[in-house]
């Protein structure tokens, strides 16, 4: 599957932003990883059975009407295959905002190597029911913690802190067959 025409525009604008979080970044890592999140969103989607919205794909999963299309399987199966491709220049983490709660997401999380979780852009395949949706972290103001509130309400004020937080064991696991492939070369 390719990705939509509508996609064109947002995978520039992506390898662009990621090729601006270091001027270590491989313009050539930025445009495989984003072309491949934009045309996996959509086809996972497609492979999950989406209808409608987020929140009625989580229904049709807890009922047993789909297998798929929870925020985690997207963010499981894209990671899956942008870790085969073993980046040089960028990191893959896992990103994880209101974990346990009912507004609970996972989305990948990019960095340039070395960089810092927070300065990383968010890779959100769920939220627009498989139209990738990206953000830096430090920007996404749906995520954002609000003075003891959950997701954002439209017409208050960013607090500027994130609720996206990096689930450790699950960034070990993306980052693992890199890590191997580096200790392989050096050996």
């Amino acid at each position: 599957m390719t990705a939509a025409a509508r996609d064109e525009q947002s995978i520039k604008d992506l390898r662009d932003a990621l090729v601006a979080l270091s001027p270590d970044v491989d313009l050539h890592e930025a445009e495989l990883l984003s072309i491949t999140a934009h045309t996996l969103s959509r086809q996972l989607a497609h492979d999950y059975g989406v209808t409608l919205f987020p929140g009625f794909q989580n229904f049709l999963v807890n009922v047993g009407a789909r297998e798929k299309g929870f925020c985690a399987h997207y963010t499981r199966d894209i990671g899956t295959r942008l870790r085969e491709f073993h980046f040089k220049t960028l990191e893959l983490h896992w990103g994880i905002a209101y974990a346990k709660l009912e507004d609970e997401n996972n989305a990948l999380v990019i960095t340039a190597r070395g960089q810092k979780f927070e300065d990383g852009i968010v890779l959100d395949a769920w939220r627009r029911a498989g139209r990738l949706w990206w953000s830096p972290v430090k920007k996404d103001y749906d995520y954002e913690v609000r003075r003891g509130t959950g997701l954002n309400h439209l017409g208050a004020e960013h607090s500027g802190i994130t609720a996206w937080k990096e689930d450790l064991q699950e960034t070990a696991w993306l980052q693992a067959s890199a890590q191997r492939k580096t200790k392989t070369k050096r050996n």
